[in-house]
C-alpha cells in the first residue's frame, strides 16, 4: 500500500506541474514571436503623443513666463487650450487678444504681445470669477461683462445662462451686422453673440485629468 500512495502521489505533482510547464512554454514562444511587443503596448499608453500641434506647442515657454508672472503658473495647460481653441497657434496674434488689448480686431501684430495680453486678460477674469475656470474661459470670449451678469443671476457659469447672455446680446447688436452664428446649434436659440459652446470646445483641448477644474463650477 506504501508504494502505491508514493505513485498516486508522483502523479498528483505531475498533473499540477504539467499545466504550469506548457503555460510557460507558450509564453516563452509568444515572446519568441513578438519581442517586447507585448510590452509596447504599455509604452504606447505611458508615452502618448500630445494631442496640441507644435503650432501651439511652439509657445508654451513663453506662456509659461508670463502665467507665472501673473500668478497662475498652473493654469498653463488651460492656456494653451484656449491658444489652440483660438488660433491653433497661427497667426501674428494667437491669443487672439486684439479686442481686450485696444477694441479692436487686428491691433496687435506680434505673437509675443498676444501671448502677455492674453494671460494677462485671462487673469484678470479667472480673478473676477472668483476661481471660476468656466466662467473665465467663457468671459475670454464674450467679454467681461458676462461676469456681471452671472454674478446677478446664481454667481455660478452654466450653459443656460451662456446661452441667454448671448442671445440677449445678439438682440441687442445685430443690427451692427457684426454677428451670426458660428454654430448651427446656436441658431435655435437666437444666440449668436461669440461662441455658446467656448468653455466646451477649449476643454476638448485640456489634456490634464480634471484636478484643476475641481476649482471650478
Amino acid at each position: 500500500m506504501a508504494k502505491k500512495n508514493h505513485r498516486n502521489k508522483g502523479r498528483s505533482w505531475g498533473t499540477f506541474l504539467l499545466p504550469l510547464f506548457l503555460l510557460g512554454l507558450v509564453f516563452f514562444t509568444m515572446k519568441s514571436q513578438l519581442g517586447d511587443g507585448i510590452m509596447s503596448s504599455w509604452t504606447t499608453v505611458e508615452e502618448k503623443e500630445p494631442s496640441l500641434p507644435q503650432q501651439v506647442l511652439q509657445y508654451e515657454d513663453e506662456v509659461k513666463t508670463y502665467a507665472e508672472e501673473e500668478g497662475i503658473g498652473e493654469y498653463k495647460d488651460i492656456l494653451l487650450a484656449l491658444m489652440m481653441q483660438e488660433s491653433g497657434g497661427r497667426g501674428d496674434d494667437p491669443m487672439q487678444a486684439s479686442e481686450s488689448h485696444c477694441g479692436e480686431v487686428g491691433c496687435i501684430e506680434n505673437p509675443e504681445q498676444s501671448i502677455e495680453q492674453g494671460v494677462a486678460y485671462f487673469a484678470k477674469t479667472l480673478e473676477q470669477s472668483d476661481g471660476d475656470v468656466k466662467l473665465a474661459l467663457q468671459s475670454y470670449n464674450f467679454g467681461s461683462g458676462f461676469i456681471d451678469f452671472v454674478m446677478n443671476n446664481g454667481g455660478e457659469y452654466t450653459q443656460e445662462l451662456a446661452i441667454e447672455f448671448s442671445s440677449m446680446k445678439y438682440e441687442e447688436l445685430k443690427h451692427t451686422g457684426k454677428y451670426s452664428c458660428i454654430r448651427e446649434e446656436a441658431e435655435q436659440y437666437d444666440a449668436c453673440y461669440g461662441d455658446i459652446y467656448y468653455v466646451d470646445a477649449v476643454l476638448d483641448h485640456y489634456e490634464e485629468d480634471g484636478e484643476l477644474l475641481a476649482t471650478s463650477s
